[in-house]
């Protein structure tokens, strides 16, 4: 009787474990991934959404611009509520790698993207490219009799007094690239006496990178800064706009993505999931098929009809290392020298 009893006690307590270890295997895995993006929202929605359809793992995401997104992980370092950044450009993901924000993964596919947009630590992943332009209101150029500005200089002409737009670069990743830009295109003491003639003829600096370009669209201003994907995009719209580059040289982005370091364990795997899609033929060829003009970096997939291919244009040799090493330093000269973060809108 007492070897019956105990066999049953054993069974029961075996069981529990079994039960116990079954909860822990649940936890450890979720159907669902947590993401900060700097994109559009109902962009970023889109390829969520297709994301879901291929994989069944759903996207719960907060858009927030780079700037933000990389305060939050700061803030939120050593208990990330977030999984995955996503959509910024890589000089803002440098500056989250030395502060050791994110976590190392190399995706698939990894072979079909060009090397001089890669992360050598792997800490971060090129997801799509998109050089600096002018988005110009096409009614007012007509109303005026110009042509669309085709320098960063023709931007302190008296015409296009308080009539542009370009984000903070303390809060937009986009912006950030512009300041960047000019300091490589000038060096830094020519860019910034650059920057305080322009002030003159900016109506308002945004929190959005995207948003100058459709303040332009909507007549707001005359001449949004932005990059081409985010003047393209409401070109196809049917804003009146129209987008030019600066002949005297443009920066562009290597929009790029990254785990968060330390995230939420159960997502881990969907993060890395998703970090392999974003770069896989179908995740790359969404810009074209939703309408977007980001252009990809993975070799086999398609570039999005009425993209401008980056070997046409007039390309400085951009240094995001350099960019993302001195961010903190040249953001808050801005913010000396020229205006806060906290008067964008």
């Amino acid at each position: 009787m007492a070897k019956k009893l105990g066999l049953i006690i054993s069974m029961v307590i075996l069981s529990l474990a079994m039960t116990a270890c079954g909860s822990e295997a649940g936890k450890s895995k979720s159907d669902e991934l947590t993401v900060y993006t700097a994109l559009p929202e109902q962009e970023a929605l889109y390829y969520f959404d297709e994301f879901e359809k291929e994989t069944g793992i759903k996207v719960n995401f907060v858009r927030l611009s780079a700037g933000q997104i990389l305060a939050r992980a700061q803030a939120e370092q050593g208990n990330p509520q977030g999984s995955v950044w996503y959509g910024s450009p890589s000089d803002t993901l440098i500056a989250a790698s030395e502060l050791e924000l994110l976590e190392s993964y190399k995706p698939e596919n990894a072979d079909l993207i060009p090397e001089e947009y890669t992360d050598s630590d792997w800490d971060w992943t090129p997801v799509y490219v998109g050089a600096l332009g002018f988005a110009s209101n096409s009614e007012w150029l007509e109303d005026n009799g110009l042509e669309p500005p085709t320098s960063w200089d023709d931007l302190l002409k008296p015409e296009y007094a308080d009539n542009v737009s370009v984000a903070h670069p303390a809060s937009a990743g986009t912006a950030y690239t512009v300041l960047a830009t000019l300091i490589q295109l000038k060096g830094e003491d020519e860019a910034f006496d650059y920057l305080k003639s322009l002030d003159k003829n900016i109506r308002q600096y945004t929190q959005s990178g995207a948003a100058p370009a459709r303040d332009a669209g909507l007549g707001e201003v005359a001449v949004g800064i932005g990059f081409a994907q985010q003047i393209l995009a409401p070109m196809e719209e049917g804003y009146p706009i129209t987008i030019s580059y600066p002949e005297d040289g443009t920066g562009y982005e290597v929009g790029s993505a990254a785990i968060i370091k330390d995230g939420p364990k159960e997502e881990l795997e969907n993060a890395k999931t998703f970090i392999d899609w974003t770069v896989s033929k179908e995740g790359q060829e969404t810009y074209s098929k939703g309408g977007y003009y980001r252009l990809p970096v993975n070799e086999d997939a398609e570039i999005p009809k009425g993209a401008t291919p980056l070997d046409e244009l007039n390309l400085i040799e951009y240094d995001a290392v350099w960019a993302g090493e001195v961010r903190k330093e040249i953001t808050n000269k801005f913010e000396e020298e020229i205006g806060s973060e906290d008067e964008a809108q």
